[in-house]
């Protein structure tokens, strides 16, 4: 991989890893409020919902950004979004038309991240030790 290849491939990880930080973030400082949440959603293990998702995001979303080994984290951020999406996003469900719009946007922005991990999880282990500015190679071969 060329550098200048690498650095726009750093880039997009980087930017792709804020928004799952963030979250991370979320789920550690207002875990209580979480759990609830997922519990009221009939997710099995609500719990999980707190500080157990907060730090899978933030290890993954470090993984990615930093270079160790990204792939692997690339899917651990795909891994997330699908129950996300089938548990909290449930828009076809909601009778409220707002609502409805609301969780359709979030469930199919789910979906889209999806797609996006599992691209970047295919580019990261395909370029091998060829990734540019980053800490490990990737842990897959594909």
């Amino acid at each position: 991989m060329k550098p200048a290849a690498g650095a726009v491939v750093l880039a997009g990880r980087i930017l792709f890893s804020v928004f799952f930080a963030r979250s991370a973030s979320g789920h550690i400082r207002r875990r209580g409020q979480m759990v609830g949440y997922a519990g009221s959603a009939g997710f099995p293990l609500p719990y999980l919902a707190g500080w157990p998702s907060g730090a899978w995001l933030g290890f993954a979303s470090m993984s990615v950004a930093l270079g160790i080994w990204p792939d692997l984290g690339a899917l651990m951020l795909g891994a997330f979004v699908i129950p996300a999406a089938l548990y909290f996003h449930r828009y076809w469900k909601v009778e409220d038309p707002g609502q409805r719009q609301m969780q359709a946007g979030n469930f199919y922005r789910n979906i889209a991240l999806l797609g996006a991990s599992l691209a970047l999880f295919g580019l990261l282990s395909a370029a091998g030790h060829g990734l540019r500015f980053s800490i490990t190679a990737p842990l897959f071969r594909l």
